[in-house]
Parts: C-alpha cells; sequence; structure tokens
C-alpha cells in the first residue's frame, strides 16, 4: 500500500473545487492465452473540452484502482487508458495554490508513490504494465504512460509534452528521470526544456513514437483494439519490445550543454524551473530511481518557494478562469445566431478566417473578391488545409467532405437578393490596412445585409469608430482582431466601438467562443492592448539602436523578459506592418512613440527583417542603419531599463484611459497574444515583481 502519512496529508488536501478524475476499472480477456488485463480508464465525465487532471483526489482514485488490479488474482496485467481523446492533461493546480510548499511536496510525493505502482507494483505483487496514450498527454498524463513497462500511443493525438518549466516548475511524477534514462538526455533536454521555452510547444502521437516515448503507434480509428492486441502479443513473447542504449558519455554531456544555451537565450538565466531541469538531467545520468524521484520532490518545493511559481498559479488563473468568463463582456443572451458568415476578401489572411469559422462554427462560409478567380483561390487554400488534417488523421473523410461544401466563393457583387451577404449573420472584413478602403467595404456590404448583420473588422489599429460613422447602422460594427497564424494563436481582441450595441458585442463574443479564442473586450483606441504596448516597447528600442546602440545588445537584452528578441520579432511581424503601427501611434500619442527613420529605410528596401537566416545581421539592413555624430552606447542592462520603465508607464496609460478594464487583462492579452511566459505572470505582474511599476507610476499594478 502507498505510504499512509502521503495518504492522509493528501486528505486534507482534497477540496470541492478540484473536478475528480475516476479510475474506472474493468477487467479485459485477452487473446492468444495473454490473461486478463485490468484497464483502468481515467475519466472525469466531462467532455474532450475539459481534459482529465490529477488532483489529490484523482490520485487517490488511482491508487484504488491499481490496488485493487494488483490484489485481483485473476488480472494478469494492467493497463492505462484515458477518456476519448485525453489521456490526462496533468496536475490539478488548483491543489497546490495558496497551500505553499507543504501542499506542493504532499502532492509531489503523493504523485511518485501512486505511479510507482505501476512500475514497481506493490506489497510484492508485480504485474505486466501498459500505457495506452490516447490522445492528449500533458505532464502527469504522459508521466502516468511513462511509469508503465510499456506504452503505445495514437497517430493523431495532438499534444503530448512536459510543459512544467513554461509554468515554474518541473516534472516532478518522474518525468525528470525517467525520460533522459529512457530516451537519452538529448531528447530528454528537447521535452523538459526545449519545447516549454518555445512557447510550450508539444508533440504528436507519430512524433512520440518516433522520440521513443513509445513502443508501438496505431491508427485513431480502432487504437484500443490494436493496442490490447499488441499487449497481449508481448505478453505471450509473440512481440520483444526492444529499446537502443542510451548515450551516457559525449552524448550526455553535449546535451546538457545544449541545455545551458537554450536556457540561456531564452530566459537569461532568470527561470530557476529552467536552471533545475537541467540539474536533474545532468544527476539522471547516474542515480537511480529512488534518487531520482527524491530529487524531484525537493526540486518541486523548492520551486513553490519562487516567485516564478506565483506568477505561474497567476497566469493559470487568468487563461483557466478569467480567459472562459470575459469581463465586460453583455449577458450571452442577448447574442443573436451566426448561421452564415461572409468574408470579404479571399487571400491569406481571409483564407484562414474561412478554415476557422467553417471548422468552428460549422455553417456555410463564402469568400469574396473583386473576380472569381481570386474568390477560387481562397476556397483553394481552405479546401486544401483541410486535406491536411485529413491526410493526418485529425478528422474523418466525412467531415472534411462536409467543411468543404461548406465553403464557397464568389465575386463581391449584387442585390439584397442576389448578393452573396445577403443571408450572412456576420460578415468580416480581411482587406488592405487602410481606412478609406475599409469604410468603402462596409458601406457596400451595409446596402447588401439586414440591418442587424454584425459587420466585423479584423483591424490591428484603425479607429473602430470612424470605420464605422458613415454607416446607417454603425451599432452593429466590431472590432474582431486575430492574431497571426490565426489557427494557433489564441488571442481575440473584441473591440467596442464609441456607437456599438450590447447585442453586437454578445454575438462576437459567443462567436469567439465557439471559435475557441481567448475572448478579452477592448475600449477602441490605436492599436489596442497588444499592437499598442508592443509598439511602444519597438519605439523604446527602435530610439535606442538609432542613437547607436548595436542591435545585437539590444536584442540581447530582453531574455526571460520578452518571448523573442525585439528585432527577430519585427522579422516576424513584418517591417511594414511594425511601422504602420508605430505611424499609427505617433498620429494619436505624439513623441512617447517613435518612427525610426532607419526602419522606414528598410521598409523602402522591401526588407523582410533585421535577421538572415543563419541568424546574422543582414548587412544590407546594416548599411540603412542610423549614422548618429555622437554615438550613444547603452548596456545592455540599461536597454531593458529603459525598455520596462516605457511598457509600465503605457500599461498604466491604458488602464487610466479604459482601453483595458484591469491589468489582469492586459496579461491575459500579452500572454495569448503576444507569447509572454507564464513564469512572469504575462506583463504588469512580472513589472511589479520587478520594480518598474513603481518606478515608473509611483504604485504597483497588483
Amino acid at each position: 500500500m502507498t505510504d499512509t502519512n502521503v495518504l492522509e496529508r493528501a486528505q486534507a488536501l482534497l477540496s470541492d473545487g478540484e473536478r475528480v478524475t475516476k479510475a474506472l476499472l474493468r477487467k479485459v480477456t485477452l487473446p492468444g492465452g495473454a490473461g486478463v488485463m485490468g484497464l483502468i480508464t481515467l475519466d472525469n465525465g466531462e467532455d474532450h473540452t475539459k481534459p482529465n487532471t490529477f488532483g489529490p483526489g484523482s490520485l487517490l482514485e488511482l491508487n484504488a484502482a491499481i490496488d485493487a488490479a494488483l490484489a485481483d488474482d485473476e488480472i494478469t496485467s494492467i493497463g492505462v487508458t484515458g477518456k476519448q481523446f485525453i489521456l490526462a492533461a496533468g496536475a490539478d493546480l488548483t491543489a497546490i495554490q495558496g497551500g505553499g510548499p507543504d501542499a506542493v511536496r504532499t502532492v509531489a510525493e503523493l504523485g511518485h508513490a501512486v505511479f510507482r505502482k505501476l512500475g514497481e507494483g506493490a506489497n510484492g505483487t508485480r504485474k505486466p504494465t501498459f500505457g495506452f496514450i490516447n490522445g492528449l498527454a500533458l505532464g502527469g498524463g504522459l508521466e502516468v504512460a511513462l511509469h508503465c513497462d510499456y506504452r503505445t500511443v495514437m497517430d493523431s493525438a495532438p499534444a503530448l509534452g512536459l510543459p512544467e518549466v513554461m509554468l515554474g516548475l518541473i516534472p516532478g511524477w518522474g518525468g525528470a528521470w525517467l525520460v533522459p534514462n529512457l530516451v537519452g538526455a538529448d531528447k530528454a533536454v528537447t521535452l523538459m526544456i526545449e519545447n516549454p521555452l518555445n512557447n510550450g510547444k508539444t508533440v504528436g502521437g507519430k512524433a512520440a513514437y518516433e522520440l521513443g516515448l513509445a513502443d508501438a503507434v496505431f491508427n485513431g480509428a480502432d487504437y484500443l483494439e490494436q493496442s490490447l492486441l499488441w499487449a497481449a502479443s508481448v505478453l505471450t513473447g509473440e512481440t520483444t519490445v526492444e529499446r537502443p542504449e542510451v548515450d551516457r558519455g559525449a552524448g550526455w554531456d553535449a546535451a546538457l550543454q545544449r541545455a545551458q544555451g537554450i536556457v540561456q537565450a531564452k530566459t537569461g538565466g532568470a527561470s530557476p524551473a529552467a536552471l533545475k531541469a537541467i540539474e536533474l538531467i545532468a544527476a539522471a545520468r547516474d542515480t537511480d530511481r529512488n534518487t531520482g524521484f527524491a530529487a524531484e520532490d525537493d526540486a518541486l518545493q523548492a520551486m513553490s518557494l519562487t516567485p516564478e511559481l506565483l506568477a505561474s498559479l497567476y497566469s493559470f488563473d487568468l487563461v483557466q478562469k478569467r480567459a472562459k468568463r470575459p469581463a465586460g463582456a453583455p449577458d450571452r443572451s442577448l447574442a443573436r445566431p451566426v448561421t452564415k458568415v461572409g468574408i470579404i476578401g479571399a487571400g491569406l489572411m481571409a483564407s484562414q478566417f474561412a478554415l476557422l469559422f467553417v471548422r468552428r462554427l460549422e455553417v456555410p462560409v463564402v469568400l469574396t473578391d473583386l473576380d472569381q478567380a481570386r474568390a477560387d483561390k481562397g476556397v483553394a487554400y481552405v479546401h486544401a488545409e483541410i486535406d491536411k488534417l485529413l491526410a493526418k488523421g485529425r478528422i474523418t473523410s466525412d467531415l472534411a467532405n462536409r467543411h468543404k461544401a461548406l465553403v464557397t466563393g464568389a465575386v463581391a457583387e449584387g442585390d439584397k437578393e442576389t448578393h452573396p451577404f445577403a443571408d450572412a449573420d456576420f460578415v468580416i472584413e480581411a482587406v488592405f490596412e487602410e481606412m478609406g478602403v475599409k469604410k468603402n467595404v462596409f458601406a457596400a456590404a451595409e446596402k447588401v445585409v439586414s440591418p442587424e448583420t454584425v459587420l466585423a473588422t479584423n483591424t490591428s489599429s484603425l479607429s473602430i469608430t470612424e470605420m464605422a460613422a458613415d454607416l446607417e447602422h454603425p451599432e452593429r460594427v466590431v472590432g474582431f482582431h486575430f492574431f497571426n497564424p490565426v489557427a494557433i494563436m489564441p488571442l481575440l481582441e473584441i473591440v467596442k466601438g464609441e456607437k456599438t450595441d450590447d447585442a453586437t458585442l454578445a454575438t462576437a463574443f459567443a462567436a469567439g467562443k465557439k471559435l475557441k479564442k481567448t475572448t478579452i473586450l477592448v475600449k477602441d483606441s490605436p492599436s489596442f492592448i497588444v499592437n499598442r504596448l508592443l509598439g511602444r516597447f519597438m519605439s523604446e528600442v527602435g530610439r535606442v539602436v538609432d542613437a547607436g546602440t548595436p542591435v545585437e545588445v539590444v536584442d540581447s537584452a530582453f531574455a526571460g523578459i520578452a518571448p523573442m528578441p525585439p528585432f527577430m520579432l519585427l522579422g516576424l511581424v513584418g517591417p511594414a506592418i511594425a511601422l504602420h503601427n508605430n505611424e499609427t501611434l505617433v498620429g494619436a500619442f505624439g513623441d512617447r512613440f517613435y518612427v525610426s527613420p532607419a526602419l522606414e529605410r528598410v521598409v523602402e528596401a522591401k526588407k523582410a527583417g533585421y535577421y538572415l537566416p543563419d541568424l546574422t545581421i543582414d548587412p544590407e539592413v546594416l548599411a540603412l542603419a542610423e549614422k548618429p555624430e555622437n554615438p550613444e552606447v547603452l548596456t545592455a542592462d540599461e536597454v531593458r531599463d529603459r525598455a520596462l520603465t516605457g511598457l509600465a508607464e503605457e500599461a498604466q496609460l491604458m488602464l487610466d484611459e479604459g482601453v483595458a478594464l484591469a491589468p489582469q487583462d492586459i496579461d491575459l492579452a500579452m500572454i495569448t497574444g503576444a507569447g509572454f511566459s507564464f513564469w512572469n505572470g504575462g506583463l504588469t505582474f512580472m513589472l511589479d515583481v520587478k520594480g518598474y511599476s513603481e518606478k515608473a507610476n509611483g504604485k504597483r499594478f497588483h
């Protein structure tokens, strides 16, 4: 049995707030004389939008199921799988919020004690175990399978990984020791450090198999049946599982060196969790299981004393709770149904919209453009993306055909009876970022749609109020600002113009929820939340570079602060878009913002960014730089100080103006729209911790 002291401590952490994941045990007779498997299915009773998690109650449930399977003489092997599409999404962090180091220590030890029974048995009883990874498996959801003797994975499983470092934690239920000893240190660095620090990147089922996390990979259609047949063949000796030997010499050393480089580049050495993960991988080379797991317990307890964990729990609360109940959103009962979507334009952005709308809303979507050829090109893009999803096993052929049939293209012409938008409830524009162009397409659309049709704009910086000013029904215009790439970035800024009514806003929020986006209410103001703050950021660093500080020094100043160095970010966003954003902000707010003459020349030269593919500065861009007579060369610390002081000032001004309702909305926006890290708490939380809030504004945000 599990250590009774741990069980007693876990009982004290039980709460009504935990959505308990049940561990449902049933007996399955395997073919070929392979015996009876005790198959444990993890299921919290919710659909796939609410994944299984492991809090104290869930771990105690699993503990009881494993004990029952080990004690049942009829059961000769044990399997663990999850409800449809989900194994488990890791720890339920609500269990440790406010509990302090003791709560963290208890949850760490309990997870180890329960999961270890899958790899080691209990009370002298040991049975072969199988982890059947039938879908999403993150953190503890992957670790529960890693403790098993053998693993299979569904080829279309969308997300496997160990994201803990992103959260200011470490893989603490065996992962930090098991993974390097299973697949080697280099792959462990990728899974435990590189991917989490790359905005929580995960791997799919096929990739997990190729990495060696699973011993077999099967198709999703009959995944569990194939897995059980494979398990039977292993048990009867028909199949022998062979795993490559792990390089514990030079390869391990090289992996640790690579990890140091990643952590320095991504965090500037400011993430205790990332540094601790390196330490644990290093120790896993020659420690036994007991020592390795004890080190994980110690590490988690140590992490509980860092401000990074507090910031992570704050961030986690934002994306789990505030994101689901957007502040300031009207009563959802006011939302009107959306039964057809019209998209003005058929270029790449418009086509991405069409793909998202048809997949999430499953209603007719029509792309319009100036001629049929352009419209057809947009439809072809959507069809090709759907075909890719089908090829990956992400959707069925029936669903692919249904979605394709819902997307059409047409020329933007006709009257109220014949126009493609005549029966659309929601029309969104994706045309050139110029006020006159957007006003013209909305004026044309208003003539052919109903008075209640929502007219949404994806503008990244222009005034919603001005865009709607000349319309007969300005109350139905709303900002609906996606971030690129549309399918991946979670944030959707919903912008209220001066005359936008509650029904329009409610419809926009309801649509955003169905699109599975994080929606935030924003007051109509130039560049809204994310782009205004990024504009201030780029203004500060642009001034510094134009005054004489090298780009390389500036880019080195923000490791562990910004999601990527500012001039690398410029290449991702595009110099022309960044220039337009700052021009808009200078026009609205004056010299707090800055239009760099050097950036103007870069745009005029049609350069894609400041860096070449080998991550060296493009010499042609350097030739376009300002050449000050008396250059002012700042240190990286001075650059960071100047930029963060500016961001603290701008964030407070935005709150004073009502652009964002609260600091939490700024942080949620910067995490989900700009990739700011969980372990920093987004932006304002970080500015508080580092002292910039009080320096710039004389007070903290929180």
